[in-house]
């Protein structure tokens, strides 16, 4: 599925939720879906800095393609870490960099965020973006 209809189908998934609190309990649930990520990986380099709670990013370029993982100790930042990467692992470089991600305000995302959180969701995907434009 390409970086649109990905994106587009994130859009829908969220229109099926009235409350915002469903809303949560789906990020939560997307959080609990990420893959392991090694203990011996959560390391202060692959610490995104700007987030409240401790997030990492790791990443591996295969056939020109950049392959995301991520780990978080709080659950809603694990669940927003691990919606980006489902979007954007196995993209090229040039289509992370330049993709606008304006997906988060079309689910309501940002706004719905306290101010810290808001940050860190804005670390994260700098964090990503900045992957990205290294390795286009």
């Amino acid at each position: 599925m390409n970086l649109q209809d990905a994106k587009k189908a994130v859009v829908e998934d969220f229109a099926m939720f009235d409350q915002w609190l469903d809303k949560y309990e789906y990020i939560i649930e997307l959080g609990k879906n990420l893959s392991a990520f090694p203990e011996e990986r959560k390391t202060e380099d692959r610490l995104i800095k700007g987030c409240q709670s401790r997030v990492w990013l790791d990443y591996k370029i295969e056939d020109s393609k950049i392959y995301f993982s991520a780990d978080s100790d709080a659950i809603i930042t694990k669940g927003i870490i691990s919606l980006l990467i489902s979007l954007y692992s196995g993209r090229t470089a040039k289509e992370i960099a330049e993709d606008d991600f304006a997906f988060l305000e079309e689910i309501g995302l940002r706004e719905n965020l306290s101010p810290t959180r808001a940050n860190g969701l804005a670390s994260m995907v700098e964090s990503i973006k900045k992957v990205a434009k290294e390795n286009v």
